[in-house]
Parts: C-alpha cells; structure tokens; sequence
C-alpha cells in the first residue's frame, strides 16, 4: 500500500469512529460526541501505525497502554474496541452506550470491558495514572530488558491539562525521564463553558517543556503530520507532549468547533449532515467490511508481535522470575513473618506503630521481590524504606524506592498505575492528614479494585506539636466511608505486622496503614492466628463481662489501662481491638455478637465518632475528639480532650 492509499483509508476509519460516536450518543440521548469526533484522526494513526496490543490476548504483558485521559471522549475507545474486535465489545454493547449492565459506561471502566486499562473520569487522573504505568514499564525494562520495552500513549484534553494533579505528574515524568511517554493532548480550545480563554492563558508546551518533555506541536486532522511527529516522539529519550489542533465535533458542519458539541447529542438533522459533509453514506451502527478489514489489520499486526513476545518468554533465562512477578504471589512471605512475629512476642518492643510497619516491611521487601515503596517526601517520618533499598533513578529504574516530592496526589495517582501495570505491587506513605490530597486516587484505586497499599503515618492527635492542621481527625471517618477501601488502624507490632500480611495478600481491594508517632506497648500474648484479619477481636476477656471497651490503635494501651483500673475495683471489663472495620464487618453475625457481647459498650479512639455505629448502639458512649486538635504535646493533648484512662473508667462506672 502507498502512502496515499494509506492516508486516505485512515480517513475512512477515522469516519468509522466519528459515525459511532455520533450514533451511539444519539441512541442514548446522551453523551460526549465531540471529542470523539474531533480526536479521531489522531486516534486512527495513532493505533492504525503505531500501537501494538492484541485484542485477542488484552492482558498480554508487553503490550502498548493507551490511556483515554479525557474519559468523557469514551465512545472514541469503545468504537476503537469494536473496531479492533475485542469479543465482547460488539455492536449491542456500543447500541447500549451508557445503559444498565453494559460494558459502555459512560466513562471507560476499568474491569468493565477488556483493554480498558484504567478508569477515567475525574480529569488530570489518566495522565497521572499513566505515568505510573510509564515508570513501572522502566522499572520493568530494567529487570526484564528481554521482555518488556513499550510505550504508554495518552490522549488528553485541556480539562486533563487544567487540573493541579497533571503539574505533579508531568514533573515527576519529567525529572524521572520517562521517553516511553507519549501524551496527545486533543487541543481544541474548547471546555463545557465555551472557548478555554475564558479561562486559562497558559502556554502548555512551555509548561511541559520547563519540566523536562520534548514537545511537538500539529494540526491534529492532519494524518501525515500526526505521524511524524509520533514518530519524533517516539525516538526521543524524554516523555514528550504533541499539541493536536483539532476541531471538536468535527465533521458537523453547524456545531463543529464549538463547546454546543461537547456533552450532548448533536440531534438527528445535524447527523443527517455530519454524514454528508462526511461522505459518510451508511445506516447508523453499519460498518463497511472494507473499514472493519483495515481495522483488523491493526490487531493483526499486534497478534503477529504477542506470539513473537511468547517465543521470546519460553526462551528468556527469566522467565521464572517473570512468571513470579505476574503472579506477585505473597506465599514467600508467610513463614518469614510467623518467625517475625514470634520474635516479637519475645522482645516485647514498645515502639510507635510507625516504626513497627518499617520492622514488618524489612520482613515484606526481603520476601517479595515485586514490590515497590516510596514515600511524599516524608521518607524519615513515614519509615517507609527498608535497609538497603535503592532508589529509583533517571539513570537506573533498578532500585524499588520511589522519591515522590511533594506530591501526594501524584504519588496515589502513580501507584495506580504502577498497580494496573501488572509487575508490581507499590506502596507509598504520608502523613494521614495528607490522605486529603490522596484521596481522589484512592477513590479511583478502590472503584478500580486496585491492590496499592498507603501507609499513613501520625494517625492522631498523638502527633503533638505540629498542631491542628496535621492532626488527623475526620481523616479515619472519611476514609471508612469509601466502599472496597480497607482501614487498619493497629494497636502494637503485631497488629502491625498481620496488617502487612493482609495487604500483600490483597488483589482486589487498596489497604491503607493508620500508624502512630508515639511509642505503644506490645499488646498481644500470641500471633499464630491473624487476628487483625477479623477487623475486631476480644483482646482481653473476662467472664460475665458488665462493660466492653473497644478501642483502636493508640487508644487501645488507655482501655487496658481502664480494664486494670476497673477490675482493681472490682468491674469486669472485656477490651476488643478493633484495628478494622471494614473486615469486622464482613465477620458472620454471631461473630460480631461474640466479640461485642450485650453488655454496655464505650467505644475509644482519637477521632470523631462518625462511623462507629457498626460497634456502638445509640445508648452506648463514645470517647473521642469532637472537633480539631491543638499544638501542645501529645499527653497534653490526650488530657485536654479528656481521651483518659480516667475518663473512660468514669463512663464505664457511669454506665453501671
């Protein structure tokens, strides 16, 4: 084929993509048609010339990623998808666009159709997600360099460039150099409100090239163009950015290049002359074979790569060691933490729960070689790096610790990433009332069923001095309330250490650490058995108990306290350790029962009660933090807001 065949057939599959969108969004009275539409050139070279994946193996390791940033465009990627042939993207799904129990969601949806790499939506996280999945092929490359050498394509759009979250994620792939990064930002000029210079004046190409990106910049209906400058791009060793001057909705003639054709359906006469301005003469949802042929073509060529890629795995001296990382099975971690956690009945440390996860995680990185830390810049308060562990550099992506600066957001976003790339299982760590700036990627990691692990580090008003703004108090209550979201907050090294065991056995679910800056005592006798997995268990039991005090992490040494204190006095006081509400809750009934018992209930923990009605009834009492904290040490702290021992004796006697 020449090259103005070649042209002129992606001219005809880029209309493919343009009918379907109009289409599709028409039938569901609903939806983006304009940046499909407007975008679709790019996307036809782009996949037509340069992407490699193989719809009949979507999961293939060595596959191309390609991450529609601008997730509203989504009928651009389900019309790709069909396209292409992925068996489960026919056109009932894509006449089904953004209805009940269709893989078409109005967003792409992680897990919802296959190829789907992540779940976009919330502008600004695709990018950032796909520098994760950028740094994590490096990391990859640099242990595999046999099997693994890809690239990871992005299509943005100036919502994408807008939010804060892009400035982290473009710096950080900047300074890490990451040249399998290619972003093609859809360059309209266009947001919900009308033309972006109502509200931005930003130069985006100085932007991305300040922190280190090649940039290019095209006409983004352009074909030849697109592809030399993909080119281009793919041949320099920086992450680089192409500005794609496009017009949205184009090919309707009276929308065209206006925001009137972002979030509505263009209407059945201005289809009518989308499709003649088009020369697109076919019924909707109708597809000529000689598209569909070009098209697969496209899957053709990434099978032929797929198959050559599993010769070269059979072949590879690395091949165990690649199998293992795929699988990222946590089975070599079980006896080394049994032993540990046996030495720790032993020693009986007194240590913060800070120090205790850094204890268990020279545990979890000697016996996992698949996973990867880092830290927000807080790498000395967090304890997050094991000895010996090498950092992650420009130069050598060998190391498994990632300097993240200072952002957080771009750190939870990245981890995303790293997770979804399929070799790694990342972990990072910041202070718990940074888990604010994480939180929209923690959202998206628990929707996506994402396995990442945070470790939040001075969980409380136990931080002390540092005062109300780093003092967590909502924090926990928030991070409860998001569903498939797994919250330990532990009470001891034990409690830690089952709550490393847990989140390395995680493969569906994000687990956060909550850990204290103060020193705690060892509270458990014995750890055969993973308590914590059962979210709340009796810690201390009496017979015939007449008040139950639950409390977590650091508050749980003030209901033992309160427990000796009571019994001296002649009252029976069982105390539960509930390092985990979510796991608690998902305990059969008669469990829960056994654990709460009937008698009078005081929960304790140094934050707002929200939240706490799985373990409280209305009648029960609630020892805990009413508003913000303060800047005082934290025994203070503790006495001024009345989280005693003595206080919560007093309550106990009250309730009898």
């Amino acid at each position: 084929m020449n090259a103005h065949q070649q042209i002129a057939d992606e001219g005809q599959m880029a209309n493919a993509i343009r009918a379907l969108a109009m289409d599709a969004v028409q039938k569901a009275n609903s939806g983006h048609p304009g940046m499909p539409m407007g975008v679709a050139d790019v996307a036809t070279v782009l996949f037509n010339r340069f992407v490699t994946l193989d719809p009949q193996t979507p999961d293939w390791p060595n596959r191309d990623r390609f991450v529609l940033s601008a997730g509203h465009g989504s009928m651009l990627l389900y019309a790709i998808h069909h396209l292409l042939g992925y068996d489960d993207m026919g056109l009932d799904q894509l006449r089904a666009f953004r209805q009940l129990g269709s893989r078409t969601a109005g967003h792409p949806e992680y897990g919802h159709a296959k190829g789907i790499e992540v779940t976009t939506g919330p502008l600004g996280q695709g990018i950032a997600t796909a520098v994760g999945m950028a740094l994590a092929e490096r990391m990859a490359a640099a242990r595999f360099a046999d099997l693994i050498d890809h690239f990871t394509y992005v299509i943005a759009g100036d919502g994408c460039l807008m939010e804060g979250l892009s400035h982290e994620a473009i710096d950080m792939a900047g300074h890490l150099g990451l040249g399998r990064l290619i972003v093609l930002w859809d360059d309209n000029h266009i947001t919900i409100d009308g033309d972006t210079g109502l509200s931005t004046s930003t130069d985006q190409r100085a932007r991305f090239a300040a922190a280190g990106w090649h940039t290019l910049a095209v006409d983004g209906h352009n074909r030849a163009e697109i592809a030399e400058a993909i080119a281009a791009a793919k041949a320099d060793p920086r992450p680089s950015l192409i500005a794609c001057r496009t017009i949205i909705g184009f090919g309707a003639p009276n929308k065209q290049g206006s925001h009137d054709v972002h979030g509505a359906p263009l209407g059945d006469a201005e289809i009518a002359a989308a499709r003649a301005e088009l020369g697109w003469n076919h019924p909707p949802f109708e597809i000529p074979a000689a598209i569909y042929a070009a098209w697969a073509k496209v899957a053709a060529r990434g099978s032929a790569a797929r198959g050559v890629w599993t010769s070269a795995l059979a072949a590879s001296p690395h091949r165990t060691a690649f199998h293992a990382a795929v699988a990222r099975d946590p089975a070599p971690l079980t006896p080394a933490m049994a032993a540990f956690k046996a030495q720790l009945l032993v020693d009986r440390p007194k240590v913060a729960t800070r120090k205790a996860s850094e204890m268990a995680l020279g545990v979890v990185n000697a016996a996992l070689p698949f996973t990867v830390g880092g830290s927000a810049d807080l790498t000395g308060s967090n304890l997050t790096r094991s000895k010996g562990q090498k950092s992650v550099t420009r130069a050598d992506f060998s190391g498994s610790y990632i300097h993240y600066g200072v952002r957080e957001h771009g750190m939870a976003a990245a981890m995303n990433g790293i997770a979804l790339h399929g070799l790694f299982k990342p972990y990072g760590g910041t202070f718990m009332a940074f888990a604010d700036y994480c939180r929209p990627s923690i959202r998206l990691a628990a929707l996506m069923g994402v396995p990442v692990t945070y470790v939040m580090t001075h969980d409380s008003i136990g931080l002390g001095e540092d005062g109300p703004t780093h003092q967590p108090v909502e924090h926990l209550a928030s991070l409860r309330a998001i569903p498939n979201l797994t919250v330990i907050r532990p009470c001891d090294a034990v409690e830690t250490a089952e709550a490393w065991e847990i989140a390395m056995a995680a493969t569906a679910t994000p687990v956060m650490l909550v850990l204290s800056r103060q020193n705690l005592p060892l509270m458990r006798q014995q750890a055969a058995e993973n308590l914590t997995a059962k979210g709340a268990y009796v810690l201390r039991d009496v017979a015939n108990r007449q008040v139950t005090l639950i409390a977590t992490g650091s508050e749980v040494e003030i209901a033992i306290a309160a427990a000796d204190q009571l019994a001296a006095e002649g009252i029976r006081a069982a105390v539960v350790s509930a390092p985990c509400f979510e796991a608690f809750a998902a305990q059969p009934a008669a469990y829960r029962q056994a654990v709460l018992g009937s008698a009078p209930r005081i929960g304790i923990e140094a934050a707002i009660r929200q939240g706490w009605d799985l373990l409280l009834r209305h009648k029960d009492t609630f020892i805990g933090m009413e508003g913000f904290g303060a800047s005082a040490p934290a025994p203070e702290l503790y006495r001024h807001f009345g989280i005693t021992t003595e206080r919560v004796v007093m309550a106990a006697k009250h309730k009898l």
